[in-house]
């Protein structure tokens, strides 16, 4: 891995002092170029496989291992107390309701409750009146909060969360068809021209970066950017990205019947090929050696993100695979909300950034799904077998919930229209064009 990524391949010198549009234009051309080559592999990958059969003996087929959703529901004592302290500063009180909110949408309304739970308590939990004489903040040195935040921002847990969602992933209707990759890169202009935004809003190129990912709709990939190039805006960007996160069913629906006819809506795909195990097992090593060539920056998520697929998809490592995608992940996933959120302090919170980068993260949210819905509606000019414009809605990284909104969407028409599996094509795609546009601003903007 190369130990410092300032500068992006191909010969582009300086580009980190370059124009704002010149850097949104490489980063999205480089994202075309990765997914392109990832789609151009997977295309031949079955032709090689049958002219090297001889090679690899065809494994059985993998058995899938669910999980188990969990509760939680033992606050209300510590919320009171919070509430009736009287030296609360009314700007920790209105933290407080943000964190007793965020709690009540994951219960009430079961919107990301793995996320919102430990986020919303962490809030509660960060902005309880600090007691003089002792160090409890996530920001007073030698305290037991500040050191779970340490694996938030010296960038540890979203790598660890990349391991988990590889182990738990099936590549296979993105190795079925190819071209849908392509709208996983589309998706990835949200990131690009919010980036644009941010700087003529007056943010730093490092700050514009940063709040730019949110489109990508990956929380880790956020707060590990965002780490990097911009911590003090750290909170902010993460409760912006796991709130989108979690209304994807409410702010993807409209624009995607908004940019789409009835008659689109109602095209029917081709059922996915089956895909062979051999298939799987050499896809995350051949698409890690693209992506690291291409985009350097982006080695730490995707490596983990593909290492984490290999144990799933190598058969000898369930184990692993198993633990990686159920107890560590869910581990991981506590440490880092409930971190995140007990960040997010009133004194630093409550500014004006936060509500210009709550609007430009839903400007972003908004761009990359009308990307991805745009160019499948492109790519029908040239296709004899037209692809679903909803399934380019999915090209968020969102997994699964906007393949689910486009099954839903989808549904509306025909209850016969069975889009889940092929809008898992670019949402699983998306997941690495997040990470690879991620690695493209890291080395670009890295001071």
């Amino acid at each position: 891995m190369p130990a410092d990524p300032a500068k992006l391949q191909f010969g582009i010198q300086n580009i980190a002092d370059a124009d704002g549009y010149v850097i949104a234009a490489a980063g999205m051309t480089i994202v075309f170029v990765a997914l392109i080559l990832i789609s151009i592999f997977i295309s031949v990958l079955p032709r090689l496989l049958e002219a090297v059969s001889t090679i690899l003996p065809e494994p059985a087929q993998h058995h899938a291992v669910g999980g188990a959703p969990a509760r939680d529901d033992a606050i209300v004592a510590a919320i009171a107390w919070a509430l009736h302290q009287q030296h609360a500063e009314s700007s920790n009180f209105v933290m407080l309701l943000v964190g007793i909110l965020f709690i009540g949408l994951a219960i009430r309304k079961h919107y990301e409750p793995l996320l919102l739970v430990p986020i919303g308590f962490g809030i509660v939990v960060g902005n309880i009146p600090p007691i003089e004489g002792m160090t409890l903040s996530v920001y007073d040195e030698g305290s037991v909060l500040s050191y779970i935040y340490f694996g938030v921002s010296q960038g540890i847990f979203p790598p660890l969360i990349f391991l988990g969602i590889g182990a738990m992933t099936d590549f296979s209707t993105m190795l079925s068809n190819p071209r849908l990759v392509l709208l996983g890169a589309a998706a990835q202009v949200g990131v690009f021209l919010t980036f644009l935004g941010s700087l003529y809003l007056g943010f730093t190129p490092s700050e514009s970066g940063a709040i730019g990912i949110i489109g990508g709709a990956d929380g880790p990939t956020a707060i590990f950017l965002s780490a990097k190039l911009a911590p003090h805006l750290l909170g902010a960007i993460a409760i912006a990205a796991y709130s989108y996160m979690a209304l994807v069913p409410v702010i993807q629906p409209p624009i995607m019947k908004l940019l789409t006819s009835r008659e689109e809506r109602l095209i029917k795909m081709k059922p996915p090929r089956i895909v062979s195990q051999r298939e799987k097992m050499i896809f995350p090593i051949a698409a890690f050696l693209i992506c690291s060539l291409i985009a350097p920056g982006a080695i730490v998520l995707i490596g983990m993100l593909f290492f984490g697929n290999l144990l799933k998809e190598s058969l000898v490592t369930d184990r692993l695979a198993n633990t990686a995608r159920t107890a560590m992940i869910d581990i991981v996933t506590i440490l880092l909300g409930f971190s995140v959120g007990a960040s997010t302090q009133a004194q630093t919170f409550l500014q004006k950034q936060s509500l210009l980068i709550f609007g430009l993260g839903a400007l972003s949210f908004a761009i990359a799904t009308a990307g991805g819905v745009l160019f499948a509606k492109f790519m029908n000019l040239f296709l004899t077998e037209k692809i679903n414009p909803l399934v380019g809605a999915a090209g968020v990284s969102a997994v699964p919930d906007s393949a689910r909104v486009v099954q839903m969407v989808g549904q509306e028409e025909d209850p016969h229209n069975h889009l889940l599996m092929h809008a898992m094509a670019p949402n699983v795609a998306g997941v690495i064009g997040s990470a690879v546009a991620a690695g493209i601003l890291w080395s670009v903007l890295v001071k």
